[in-house]
């Protein structure tokens, strides 16, 4: 069957009850969600391509993601078929026709993320999927300071995953080619900064840059802690940087803090 149109889905999702975007055997994806419902309305089996895969419990508001297929059926009458047939924590916000040569995560020029840290002494249900507890204090003019040091180029060994895996995320601009693999641990980070908001007791790391290595957000953030609670200096990010070495960087945080917000074309 011919496959004559390409399909963009921008893509929303508590991530709190699946194993990550990527599909896996016998554990529930986003990815497997998509592909399951997809098949249901179209008859067809298809392939869904995300800008890239975020962890177990990680969430996103505008994640994007591209498929290939045969079908006729309007976009707009897609869009609502999609959310009828996904379960609530999955809803897609737009489906849009684009050139064959679209690909949804070799195409990423930027991405952007947050994590919200909630400081107050009491965490609410109907926040606590979406933040990370933490009501002790930090100091949050050295941990600006230290947010800024990881802005453009640098090699991030240090705020990789233990275990060495190459991408959570990756894209175009990190010298990746289409069925090739990756050897790097470079990324350019574009904007790296705190942002404090008094009245709901939140504190926000947000960065966008070319692309991230697997728990490299989570880990920047332990770290960034780490800085706020007086265990680090905010001019021990350099040293952490060049050293390429996870040990000295801070611990892993929580997943549920961390969600996708922003993809660039």
């Amino acid at each position: 069957m011919t496959q004559s149109r390409n399909l963009r889905l921008i893509i929303s999702y508590d991530g709190t009850d699946f194993h990550g975007w990527q599909r896996q055997p016998d554990a529930p994806t986003v990815q497997e969600c998509l592909e399951s419902a997809i098949e249901r309305i179209l008859g067809e089996k298809v392939q869904v391509y995300g800008s890239g895969r975020t962890d177990a419990g990680v969430h996103a508001l505008n994640q994007v993601a591209n498929f290939k297929t045969a079908c006729k059926i309007p976009c707009e009458n897609l869009l609502k078929a999609l959310n009828n047939t996904l379960q609530p924590t999955v809803r897609i916000k737009d489906v849009r026709e684009m050139p064959l040569r679209f690909h949804a995560r070799y195409d990423v020029r930027s991405k952007t993320y947050r994590y919200r840290i909630l400081q107050a002494p009491v965490a609410s249900p109907f926040v606590n999927r979406f933040i990370w507890h933490y009501p002790f204090p930090l100091d949050i003019v050295r941990m600006a300071r230290a947010a800024k040091l990881f802005e453009g180029e640098h090699d991030f060994t240090s705020f990789a995953a233990a275990e060495g895996a190459i991408g959570e995320e990756r894209s175009a601009t990190t010298s990746v080619s289409r069925g090739s693999a990756e050897a790097t641990l470079a990324r350019t980070i574009f904007t790296s900064r705190i942002l404090r908001r008094t009245r709901t007791c939140m504190l926000i790391y947000e960065v966008a840059g070319s692309g991230f290595l697997h728990h490299m957000v989570r880990n920047i953030v332990g770290t960034l802690v780490e800085v706020g609670r007086g265990k680090l200096e905010p001019a021990d990010i350099t040293r952490i940087l060049q050293a390429r070495d996870r040990t000295l960087a801070g611990p892993t945080a929580p997943p549920q803090g961390l969600c996708l917000v922003r993809v660039e074309y």
